[in-house]
């Protein structure tokens, strides 16, 4: 099998598929969609990224990354943030190292487009997200966004080499 990591963007057919079903993923968790307001224009270069990984041309995984500043509420967002969002890989393709290659991919092009860490919100219903987050580094930050009151809301964040 093939792997390939491709720039689309998250108005594209293939990140809207990925996306979508990573939405029910939450609603299996934890009973909703997740609120977070998300725009295809949000991960667009240089200020952010959406890539898909494909297996053999078959859309498996998606992630992207969006530039992210201080958000002045005492959240855990410091200027030079890169926010992960929709990582994901498809039931039939995970145990694979896809998650982490992606979550490589959009760590280095963070790096490149000048952001200085990585943050990310994800749940306590999601434990193989969080193993992956703490083997690559990943740590508990000041919780920020619109679940940062919600005691199934983790936080995390990682530095990026400047």
């Amino acid at each position: 099998m093939t792997m390939e990591i491709r720039t689309t963007g998250y108005g594209h057919p293939d990140a809207e598929k990925l996306s979508a079903e990573v939405q029910q993923e939450y609603v299996r968790r934890y009973g909703d969609v997740d609120v977070t307001v998300m725009h295809p224009d949000h991960f667009d270069p240089p200020t952010g990224l959406f890539v898909v990984a494909y297996l053999d041309d078959e859309p498996v995984a998606c992630g992207g990354w969006r530039a992210k500043e201080a958000d002045g509420d005492g959240g855990g967002l410091l200027d030079g943030d890169a926010e992960l969002k929709r990582m994901y890989v498809v039931p039939t393709a995970r145990g694979r190292g896809l998650a982490r290659a992606v979550l490589r991919h959009l760590e280095l092009t963070a790096e490149q487009a000048g952001r200085t860490r990585l943050v990310l919100e994800t749940g306590t219903e999601q434990p193989e997200a969080l193993a992956l987050y703490a083997s690559e580094g990943y740590v508990p930050i000041t919780k920020f966004g619109v679940y940062q009151d919600h005691p199934q809301s983790v936080c995390l964040g990682k530095g990026l080499p400047v």
